[in-house]
C-alpha cells in the first residue's frame, strides 16, 4: 500500500498491478498490424466475394485476397517470429502468451490462406515438445510398420562381441575390431566397382482404379502415424500424379541438392569418426551415381547438424540449406538422406540380383497433429508437390522393384521439406545395416529418381 500527499493529509493509495508488455514500440507495431488488417478486411468486404468459375477454380479475387493475407501473414511474422524460435527459459513461456493474442485478433495467422478445416482441440503446443518431436522422424517404435515390414526379407541381425573394460588388452580387441571393420568396409567397396548393377525392367504394372478408393491407396502405399490425420483431399491418386515431377536441364549449375540434417546415423560396421562409412558416405554414393550414370548435376552438402545434439537439427539446418538454395537458384530438388532406427532384431534387407541391399522408404510431414491441428508456424506451402513427389517415387518402386520399399510415412511435423515441391526425406536402411547394404541400395534408389524426373519409361 502505498501513500500520496492529496489536499492537505496523506492518503493510501492502493498499489495497482503491472503485467509484462512488449514495451511501447511493439505495442504500435501490434497497433498497427491490427489496423493493417482490419483495413484489409475493408478492402475484400468491397471488393466483394469472389464466386468460383464454371470449372470450380478460384477467381482472381480470390487469388488477391489470398496474397493480401499472405502478405499480411509474412508481417507479422516478421514482428513476433523472433520471440519463437528457441525461447530462452529465462522468457519462460511469454510468447506462447502473445501468440495466443494474435491468433485470436488475426484468423490467417495459422493457416490463413491453406486449409482450415479442422478445429485444433489446443490453439498452441510447447515449441520445445514440438522440436525434440520432429527431431526424432524415425518409425521403429510402430507396431504397425513392423507388420508391413514382413513383405520384405527381414533377418536377426547378428550382435558383435563387446571387449571387456579396462586394461591394454581391450584397447588391443577395440583396435582390432576398427582395423577389421575398415578392411571389410574397403573391400565391400571394391567389390562394389566390379559388381556393376543392371537396372531393372518394369516388372509390375499397377492398376490405379483401385487405388481411387481412399482406403485401398491407404492400405497399400501409407503409414500413417498416430500424432497425424490425412485426408482424401490430399491423399487422392489423380492429385498425386497430375504434379509434373520432371526436371530441367537447361539451366546451368546443380539440379539435385543432397545433404543430411542427421549426419552421424551410422551402419552396423561403421568406422566412428569415419564419415565415409555413415549415412553421410552413403550419400556421396548416391551423388557420384546420379552425376556419371545418369548425367545429372548434384550438389552434396556435407554440413553437420547434429554433432552435440539432435534435439534442434531441422531449425539449426534450415538457414544453411536456405542459403545454398540461394546460391545455387538452379536446384530443383532437395533430398534429406537418412537412415531409420528400428529393434535390434530387426534389419530392412533384401538380396536384389545377388546383392544385399538395404530397403529404403520415403517419408512426408504433414505440419499437422491431433492435438494442435495445422501448426502455423510449421506452414509448408509445397505440401501437395511433396506428396506427389513421394507417391509418384514409391508407385515406380513398387512396378520396378517389387518389395524394396516400405510404404510411405506420413508424420505430424514438416522437416524442412517446404523448401521446394520436389523434395524427399528418404530413410535409408536402419542402424543394424550395414554399409554394403546401404551402399547398395543407391543404384536402384538412384535407377527410380530417374524414371521420374525424366519421366521416361
Amino acid at each position: 500500500m502505498n501513500r500520496t500527499f492529496h489536499e492537505g493529509k496523506w492518503v493510501a493509495v492502493k498499489k495497482r498491478r503491472t503485467f509484462p508488455t512488449f514495451g511501447k514500440r511493439s505495442g504500435g507495431k501490434l497497433l498497427l498490424a491490427v489496423a493493417f488488417y482490419l483495413g484489409l478486411q475493408a478492402v475484400m468486404k468491397s471488393c466483394g466475394a469472389s464466386l468460383p468459375d464454371a470449372a470450380g477454380k478460384n477467381t482472381i479475387g480470390d487469388a488477391m485476397r489470398s496474397s493480401l493475407a499472405r502478405e499480411a501473414q509474412g508481417q507479422l511474422y516478421m514482428q513476433f517470429m523472433p520471440g519463437l524460435a528457441f525461447v530462452s527459459e529465462g522468457g519462460g513461456g511469454r510468447w506462447f502468451f502473445w501468440q495466443e493474442q494474435i491468433t485470436a485478433l488475426f484468423p490467417f495467422f495459422g493457416y490463413g490462406t491453406g486449409d482450415t478445416k479442422e478445429s485444433p482441440e489446443e490453439t498452441t503446443e510447447n515449441l520445445k515438445t514440438i522440436l525434440l518431436a520432429e527431431a526424432e522422424e524415425g518409425t521403429w517404435h510402430m507396431e504397425e510398420d513392423l507388420a508391413e515390414d514382413s513383405q520384405g526379407t527381414l533377418t536377426e541381425n547378428t550382435q558383435k562381441p563387446a571387449a571387456e573394460e579396462g586394461g591394454e588388452e581391450a584397447q588391443d580387441v577395440e583396435q582390432d575390431m576398427e582395423a577389421l571393420l575398415r578392411e571389410e568396409n574397403e573391400a565391400a567397396l571394391r567389390l562394389q566397382e566390379f559388381q556393376d548393377f543392371v537396372p531393372h525392367g518394369k516388372m509390375n504394372q499397377v492398376d490405379l482404379e483401385p487405388l481411387r478408393n481412399y482406403e485401398t491407396l491407404i492400405r497399400q502405399f501409407y503409414t500413417i502415424d498416430a500424432n497425424t490425420t490425412a485426408g482424401s483431399d490430399q491423399l487422392n491418386v489423380d492429385k498425386l500424379l497430375g504434379e509434373d515431377m520432371r526436371i530441367s536441364g537447361d539451366s546451368e549449375g546443380p539440379q539435385i541438392l543432397i545433404y543430411h540434417t542427421h549426419s552421424q546415423e551410422a551402419f552396423s560396421d561403421s568406422i566412428p569418426g569415419d564419415a565415409s562409412t555413415s549415412i553421410m558416405g552413403v550419400g556421396e554414393h548416391l551423388t557420384q551415381i546420379l552425376r556419371e550414370r545418369y548425367g545429372y548435376e548434384v550438389l552434396h552438402h556435407m554440413g553437420q547438424y547434429d554433432l552435440e545434439s539432435r534435439d534442434d537439427s531441422y531449425s539449426v539446418a534450415l538457414a544453411d540449406i536456405e542459403q545454398v538454395l540461394k546460391e545455387y537458384p538452379s536446384i530443383q530438388v532437395v533430398i534429406d538422406l537418412h537412415r531409420d532406427e528400428m529393434p535390434e532384431t530387426t534389419r530392412l534387407v533384401m538380396d536384389l540380383d545377388g546383392r544385399p541391399t538395404a530397403r529404403f522408404m520415403f517419408f512426408n510431414g504433414l505440419s499437422r497433429t491431433k492435438k494442435t491441428g495445422n501448426i502455423a508456424y510449421l506452414y509448408n506451402e509445397n505440401l501437395d508437390g511433396n506428396l506427389a513427389f513421394s507417391f509418384q517415387m514409391q508407385l515406380k518402386a513398387v512396378e520396378y522393384y517389387p518389395n524394396l520399399t516400405r510404404r510411405i510415412y506420413l508424420k505430424g511435423y514438416r522437416y524442412n521439406m517446404h523448401l521446394r515441391p520436389k523434395s524427399l526425406l528418404i530413410e535409408l536402411g536402419a542402424q543394424n545395416n550395414t554399409l554394403e547394404e546401404a551402399m547398395n541400395a543407391c543404384d536402384p534408389l538412384a535407377h527410380i529418381l530417374d524414371l521420374v524426373l525424366s519421366g521416361e519409361e
